[in-house]
């Protein structure tokens, strides 16, 4: 049996060593603490439960050198000193540092972060240094070898019964970057993707994984999650998780934190995060090792689901990889959750439905809070024969090319839905907030139905204000106008001659080239004939944005924005998100070169994942937004103009196809080969800040 003073100790929860009377406080490797240890009778250990296995060829190390090398899952500081090689556990028993990026001095290993020596064959400690776990290691002809004991399985862990449940919860994909205080539950999401259970994406910036995660959400209506490590980390997901909160779609970040022990002081990368994320998240919890570790994840993601809004767990390391409590069970949305069956007061409905009846030209308006209940509006719309306008956030939820559909109303659209919101004797409005952007009428008779009653008369007093689910209030005033049904004028005829001369207007401005690049008139209407009506665009912020809006004709496709942020650089981390929720989808990304600017380094992102994202880049080497509205305000144009690279060749050097259309014959074969391209393409089109 090993002595008293030279026991071996094991961790396990990620197998380190460590030789003493009693185990450390703390594991330096994974932060678990004293309990987590047990004992190893080295004398008792049979030979053959080592496993010899080459980790190096001789030649590797000169007489004095040390080198880190990888064997199975674990890291060994190998050295070559006195003639002789040796193998101690990466992880100093002090902090942890990494013995094998040490130094060799007088025949001692000496630790870079802290210089404390070890025997570099026995692991000895000099001084007041504990010993280091030391490994049998031998020369032969073919290599160097080093025998380890057969690993364990690994224990089950915080972290694997936290990732079980957001699976449980409906949670596919996860966008972020790993770190140093992520590690535990980032290597148990790498497990649950080993077994196909869920995907991570990792970003090069954490601002593009809450923006993705967020426009995953605002597509399918479900949460994804963002994970970030402490510190700069977690407050570079800021402002994706704002436009989430801000757009009313369910979100979860996971942040990691310092450990528990060191937390307060002022450690290295140790900010408070419940703090920082106490204004943008409806549910904020820091996990401890005493938590009910199933129940935290439950709550952060009901409070997502059902309030469609972000939800926030603070990890801190040391936490992350305690062993899960015996029999500890994954939550799961099953009992946890109500229907969303919303159902209006009769009252309410009544009074709708008789102003509806006695109104000759209503108009439906339809804002992005009713993109799931389309079917519904629509059936009621076709019974009205009634025009139905979106908001811009709505663009797309009807086809450009139906009879009753009027396009945008707003900064943003065209004088075919603001004539018929002017000339309608009665608004009925479903899942939109009369934002100034939008400009909805506040004179005209207005019935508001939404999901959420602070959203009713947010604004200003409406005249009816419904409380209700908006795929049942728009069939149940179905129901209780099939009596009436045609009550109203026919419509049709007078949206078909609106369309017939914004068309014409069109037509005209596509035809305007002063030769400094191409009109968006000209872009967006040869984007309307080729985009593929099923596919999903995310959009940007700046005038290729409004430009989009008034001359981009819809068929089928989805649109996706930063609605009420509004935030520059959205659209590219967004195609990425839309990627994940809709990977059999074309997924077209439309931004300026301002924008595109801010994320430029995800195109590396979408290459490494084969994303088939088609990016459309409108380049006008200005912030053109900014420049309309300093002219707008009589100042003068300052500070707006940009210098950019040759962005088709930086996606070329990226691994992506890269198109520059400088001149009109170029755009329709540009956009074909992009849209045909199997995996990321950017067509850069050199466009007049002017013309848009």
């Amino acid at each position: 049996m090993a002595s008293e003073m030279n026991r071996r100790w094991v961790c396990t929860v990620c197998q380190y060593e460590h030789v003493g009377p009693a185990p450390p406080d703390i594991c330096p490797v994974c932060g678990a603490k004293a309990e987590a240890f047990i004992l190893k009778d080295d004398d008792k250990e049979p030979a053959d439960s080592l496993k010899w296995a080459p980790v190096a060829p001789l030649d590797q190390l000169s007489e004095g050198q040390v080198t880190p090398v990888q064997i199975g899952g674990r890291t060994l500081a190998l050295s070559h000193c006195g003639g002789r090689y040796g193998a101690l556990d990466n992880a100093c028993p002090h902090q942890g540092g990494p013995l094998g990026q040490g130094t060799i001095v007088e025949g001692r290993l000496r630790c870079p972060w802290h210089g404390w020596d070890f025997d570099p064959h026995t692991g000895e400690g000099q001084g007041a240094a504990s010993a280091a776990t030391a490994h049998r290691c031998e020369a032969r002809d073919d290599g160097i070898y080093v025998a380890l004991p057969e690993p364990a399985a690994p224990a089950r862990t915080v972290s694997d019964l936290m990732v079980e449940t957001m699976i449980g919860w409906g949670v596919r994909h996860i966008f972020g970057m790993v770190g140093h205080s992520n590690l535990g539950l980032a290597d148990a999401i790498r497990r649950k993707e080993a077994t196909g259970e869920l995907t991570f994406i990792g970003v090069r910036h954490e601002g593009a994984a809450s923006f993705a995660a967020s426009a995953y959400g605002k597509l399918t209506g479900k949460p994804a999650a963002c994970l970030s490590i402490a510190g700069p980390g977690a407050t570079n997901l800021l402002t994706g998780l704002w436009d989430a909160k801000v757009d009313r779609v369910p979100i979860l970040a996971l942040t990691g934190q310092v450990d528990t022990q060191v937390l307060g002081p002022g450690a290295f990368q140790e900010l408070d995060l419940a703090a920082a994320f106490g204004s943008v998240a409806a549910w904020s919890q820091t996990v401890l090792d005493t938590s009910r570790h199933a129940e935290l994840v439950t709550l952060a993601l009901k409070h997502a689901v059902m309030r469609r809004d972000v939800a926030h767990l603070i990890l801190p390391n040391g936490v992350q990889t305690l062993p899960a409590a015996e029999g500890a069970e994954p939550s799961s949305p099953t009992g946890r959750i109500a229907v969303q069956t919303i159902t209006p007061p009769a009252q309410v409905l009544d009074e709708a439905a008789g102003r509806l009846r006695k109104a000759r030209r209503p108009a439906i308006i339809v804002g992005h809070g009713a993109r799931f209940s389309m079917p519904a509006v629509m059936a009621l719309a076709e019974q009205l024969s009634c025009p139905v306008i979106t908001t811009f956030k709505g663009k797309g939820l009807i086809s450009d090319s139906h009879p009753l559909g009027c396009g945008v109303l707003g900064r943003s659209g065209t004088a075919i839905a603001s004539h018929f919101m002017n000339e309608a004797d009665l608004l009925l409005v479903f899942g939109a907030t009369f934002s100034t952007h939008t400009g909805i009428d506040p004179n005209t008779p207005t019935i508001q139905v939404d999901f959420d009653p602070l959203v009713l008369g947010k604004f200003h007093a409406v005249d009816v204000p419904v409380y209700g689910e908006i795929g049942i209030t728009a069939r149940l005033l179905r129901d209780e106008l099939a009596p009436a049904a045609g009550c109203g004028l026919d419509q049709r005829p007078e949206i078909a001659d609106h369309w017939k001369r914004w068309r014409a207007e069109k037509q005209e401005r596509t035809g305007r080239d002063r030769g400094r690049g191409l009109s968006s008139a000209f872009l967006f209407a040869t984007m309307s004939e080729l985009t593929p009506p099923n596919a999903v665009i995310a959009l940007d912020v700046g005038n290729n944005t409004y430009s989009f809006g008034r001359y981009f004709e819809c068929q089928n496709q989805s649109i996706l924005m930063s609605g009420y942020l509004g935030s520059i650089g959205f659209g590219y981390p967004a195609a990425m998100g839309a990627w994940a929720a809709a990977p059999d989808r074309p997924i077209v990304a439309v931004t300026g070169d301002g924008g595109f600017g801010q994320y430029l380094a995800e195109l590396c992102t979408a290459v490494k994942y084969g994303m088939n994202i088609t990016h459309v880049l409108l380049n006008n080497h200005e912030l053109g937004k900014i420049s309309t509205e300093q002219r707008a305000a009589g100042m003068d144009v300052w500070q707006t103009s940009l210098h950019n690279p040759d962005f088709a060749q930086y996606a070329q050097l990226c691994g992506a196809l890269g198109i520059r259309v400088s001149d009109r014959p170029s755009l329709e074969d540009g956009l074909r080969r992009a849209f045909e391209h199997p995996g990321p393409a950017l067509v850069e089109v050199m466009t007049d800040p002017e013309l848009v």
